[in-house]
């Protein structure tokens, strides 16, 4: 038996064998990653700049929009190292920031997502005491909750998943270093008790949640179908559903990756699990949250009008 800090390094599961399906699994993840970076990093600048945007609703957005990008910057990096290089280790250190750091975003963004869903809620449910319930101070108190939480739960389980006593090797059935992996090595039973009573925690809470957000949208459709406005209603169904579609992938996807019982479980379809809830929602949330926004829309238009036109200045005088 030895503890996990003694291991000099983890091995991380390889998407491929093949030479030319680890260059395309490079490829892919590229392309993934580079898209998330590009639309969340116009959404970033698009809210800081605008002034329109300085709305409960947009501050929220700023802040989930970080929470995609850590997502990403945490697991596809490596994973993309991994593939180019033909290599699957990861240092301890490593490992351990970047279960710290996967925990830390993906709650804070949990939290983020429910507490859009309350500003939904408030808006259309009760809009004249909107501006009372959703202040600036009071976003920034949710926002502020929501991080504080985030860090304190993702610091709790990296502390307890990493005190435990390893006696099954190093490799990691995982792509990145997640505690399920992890606790298969494990042969502490106290310290595996203690982790998984841990999860289980966290998983109430993230269903605690759910059930706000989907008692939240029963009652903010009861209110759009009272909306006379064809129009209205449309509008105010198009902004719910890809949200609540995407709340219960991530819900739906993370529970059955921890839940499923461990007959059921096989690599491959652990890899495909955690490829879809780490990667695809970061990657979809700027477009199915905020570029269905018309305020966004316009504030991007006019940030890209503006730069393409200085672009053009530019080369225009210098020759």
């Amino acid at each position: 038996m030895s503890n996990s800090s003694s291991m000099p390094q983890f091995l991380l599961l390889a998407f491929a064998d093949r030479r030319e399906l680890q260059l395309l699994h490079f490829w892919l993840f590229l392309a993934i990653s580079l898209a998330a970076l590009l639309a969340n990093g116009l959404i970033l600048s698009a809210v800081a700049c605008d002034h329109h945007l300085h709305t409960p609703m947009g501050f929220f957005l700023l802040n989930l929009s970080l929470t995609d990008l850590g997502c990403i910057c945490t697991t596809v990096p490596k994973a993309m190292h991994n593939s180019l290089w033909d290599t699957t280790t990861i240092s301890y250190m490593g490992c351990a920031a970047q279960l710290f750091f996967f925990y830390f975003f993906i709650s804070a963004e949990f939290s983020l997502l429910t507490t859009m869903c309350y500003d939904r809620y408030v808006a259309i449910c009760k809009p004249l005491h909107y501006g009372t319930l959703l202040g600036s101070r009071a976003c920034a108190h949710m926002a502020a909750a929501a991080w504080a939480t985030a860090f304190l739960n993702a610091l709790l389980h990296t502390a307890n998943t990493f005190s435990l006593l390893l006696c099954q090797g190093n490799a990691l059935d995982q792509f990145f270093c997640e505690i399920p992996a992890i606790l298969k090595l494990s042969c502490s039973h106290s310290g595996y008790r203690r982790e998984i009573g841990l999860l289980w925690f966290t998983i109430s809470l993230a269903f605690g949640c759910f059930v706000f957000i989907v008692f939240s949208y029963v009652q903010i459709f009861r209110a759009v179908l009272r909306i006379p406005s064809q129009q209205g209603r449309h509008k105010a169904f198009s902004t719910c559903l890809p949200h609540l579609a995407v709340v219960s992938l991530f819900v739906s996807t993370g529970m059955f990756a921890y839940l499923k019982p461990p007959s059921s479980s096989s690599p491959s379809l652990d890899l495909a699990l955690s490829v879809l809830y780490s990667m695809v929602p970061p990657a979809l949330n700027p477009f199915i949250y905020s570029l269905r926004n018309q305020e966004l829309k316009d504030a991007l238009r006019k940030m890209m009008t503006g730069c393409f036109s200085g672009a053009i200045n530019c080369l225009v005088s210098g020759t």
